[in-house]
This record gives C-alpha cells, structure tokens and sequence, in this order.
C-alpha cells in the first residue's frame, strides 16, 4: 500500500465512525472511550508497527506516522499506543504467548488496567535495593512485601511487579518481573493523601498475593532487563506531559503563557516577555528531543534519551508553573473555588514534584544521562557485585 493509499484509507474510515466535531464514535451514543478504542482495535488502528499476528498492520514508523496525523487532524484517540501503552509493549515483548493472547486485547481496548509495584520504602530511587519476594510454590508465585507510590492501584486489574527471587545473586540479577492480578485477597492498598488534594498514590502490601507461572515476564532472574524497557516507555509518556493538567480543572491543560500574561495586563513586561519566550523555547526543544528518541527506539528496547525527554519535562513544569506565579503577582497567595486561575497555579507548583519522582527521580535521570548519553564514569556502588543477601550490610558509600 502506498503512503497516499493508507492516508485515504484512515481519512475514509474516520469520516464513517468519528464526530470530529463532538469528538465522539459516531456509533457509540454515550461517547465512550473503551467503545472507541474497541472500535480502533477491530479496525487494527491500535498498534500499526506491530505484527499482523499481534493485532497490528506491520507498518514501518513512517507509514505508522501517516496514519497518527490523519487521527490528530480530527481529534481522535486509538492510535500510536504501540509507542504509548507502557502495559501492553512490555507484554508484547516479554510475555509468554498465552498471556499475550489473554491479555493484549484487553489493555488495547481499555477493558483492563494496570499499575507499577515498583517502589517500596527502602528501594526508591535505588529500585534494585528491593526487598518484596518472589516465591515458586508449584505452578505458582507467592509474594510478600510492600510496595509504595503506586498510581492507580485501587482500581488496576494488574500490577506489572518486580520481586527479588535469587538472594544469593548481586541485586541487579536476582529479580524477577511479574504481572500480577491486583484483585485478590492476598493485596491490601491504602490511599496516600498528597499535597494537591489528590489521592493518585497508594500503598501496596502484598501478603501471599498469587502469580500464575505464566504471568512471568522474561527469564527468572532476568527482570531487571525487562524493567528497562517498562522504564523507557513510562518515561516517553512523562516526558510528553502526562500528569499536567489538574483532575476536573476548568483551565485548558496547555494554557497559553502569553494569553495569561496578556489577562493579568503584563504583556509588555520585558522580564515577563523574556520568561516566556524561554518556557515555549524549552517546551520546542523537548518535542524535537522526544522525536529523536522515538526514531531511536525500536519494539523491547529503551532508549537513554528518554530520559532526556523526562528531565526536560519535569524542568518544564516547575519553570512553568515559576512564570505563572510571577504573572499572577500577589493574587497567587490566593486558593480555592473563587480564585481558579491561582488555584490551577497552585496545582501545577505542587503536581510539578510528581514528574520530577515518577519514573526515576530527576537526580537518577542526570545520573542516566551522565553514564549512557555522555559516557562519564559510573557512580562507585561497593555493593553491585555482591551476593544481596550480603550488601543489606554493607554501607552505599
């Protein structure tokens, strides 16, 4: 098929199922979201440069490309999630074919959703420091431990888990990934209150919580590999924004710095010009940073200029949020309901931190840059090629 033959495909089959104007499926009348993406998958929309046989049309990227722009032309989701859906690309990749069967359809149709037990008390930043075990009990996993800053959790259908299941091997090679059912009786979440009002955040205990054999992803013992490449996606979906705009807010997620200033009267302000003129610069420079990430990033792979993408972003929105709070002037001090445009500041200020932690901290994220992107020495670790069982006493510096 040539580009000029697939784009009329894609623009025909829009113009039959999706109200550009409202928006909306033309055939589901509640314009739900899962109606649509089930209607994007059927149609094989979902996941261009997949395989054929994995519910793809095996595009190459610049063909993918051409069909992305004709969804973005009018407004429609349910395509480009082969780059997006940080679930299904780790399964489609790591997955044993049962579990791909089971699941991928799921995820691409929204019917399930998922959430990362990552982080745990003692392994933040340092993830392979991790603690949470993995026990083989037959054609079974039972887990213990606890897991922390999950986004989510109370409502996932499945967690994608890493849990140590070699304590004799160096940290790094004696973990395991999982993809865990979250609604058993064997996990307790309990919310976390954040500064923003919001609860995103959960707590997770695991108290013989069940894996079946099937749901491990990758080789045992080999799930730092496959954590990578669950990193490199999260971190391309971070670095793209996600997270910005403030859950029920009436204030447009990409509000324009300039409309801001041109309300609050300080248009003409060269300091507040200048600040703006830097915040869109740096916003256009990360766009053609995540560009060539994308380019270089192939199917189960990650890429270390994600993480150039993330830090940017997370750089992004604080310096945003800075120059908002300079346009408000003294109105900022002010929250609530009756003052929305420093409430919505307000949030941003506060829910900036949540990208500069999510996904590796912004200090993980320079160290990444510094070893892989710049090729600077490695941090001294005294304990990365020690047994685990032996490093929990040996001192990180």
């Amino acid at each position: 098929m040539t580009d000029e033959e697939l784009r009329l495909e894609a623009s025909e089959w829009l113009a039959r199922n999706w109200d550009a104007r409202a928006r909306k499926s033309k055939y589901d009348p509640d314009g739900g979201l899962k109606g649509w993406l089930k209607q994007t998958f059927d149609a094989r929309w979902s996941v261009l440069r997949w395989p054929e046989e994995w519910y793809g049309r095996g595009l190459p990227d610049e063909q993918a490309k051409i069909v992305e722009q004709e969804f973005a032309r009018v407004g429609a989701t349910g395509t480009g999630l082969d780059r997006s859906h940080l679930a299904a690309n780790t399964l489609l990749t790591f997955g044993q074919d049962a579990l791909k069967r089971e699941l991928l359809p799921k995820f691409l149709t929204g019917q399930y959703t998922n959430c990362l037990l990552y982080s745990e008390p003692g392994a933040g930043s340092d993830l392979a420091a991790l603690r949470a075990r993995a026990d083989r009990d037959g054609d079974r996993w039972l887990i213990n431990g606890q897991k922390v800053w999950t986004s989510g959790a109370a409502t996932a259908d499945y967690g994608l888990l890493i849990a140590r299941t070699d304590w004799d091997a160096p940290k790094h090679k004696g973990i395991s990934f999982f993809f865990i059912p979250m609604k058993q009786k064997g996990i307790e979440v309990r919310p976390l209150h954040q500064i923003t009002g919001d609860s995103h955040f959960s707590e997770v205990f695991l108290d013989n919580a069940v894996v079946p054999a099937g749901n491990l992803l990758g080789k045992e013992n080999d799930g730092w590999k496959v954590l990578q490449t669950a990193l490199a996606y999260e971190r391309l979906v971070m670095g793209e924004g996600a997270g910005e705009r403030r859950q029920g807010s009436s204030i447009d997620n990409k509000i324009s710095l300039i409309a801001m200033a041109r309300e609050a009267g300080c248009i003409d302000d060269p300091c507040i010009r200048q600040d703006i003129a830097r915040a869109l610069a740096y916003r256009q420079l990360n766009a053609l940073n995540l560009q060539r990430a994308k380019a270089e990033m192939a199917q189960g792979t990650s890429s270390p200029i994600m993480s150039l993408g993330k830090l940017a972003m997370s750089r992004i929105l604080h310096e945003d949020a800075r120059v908002m709070t300079t346009i408000l002037g003294a109105s900022s001090v002010l929250d609530g309901a009756e003052h929305p445009r420093a409430a919505d500041v307000n949030y941003r200020a506060f829910n900036a931190y949540m990208t500069s932690i999510g996904g590796g901290t912004d200090q993980i994220q320079r160290n990444i840059i510094g070893e892989r992107v710049l090729g600077l020495p490695r941090e001294v670790e005294l304990n990365r090629d020690l047994p685990f069982r032996e490093s929990l006493a040996v001192p990180k510096s």
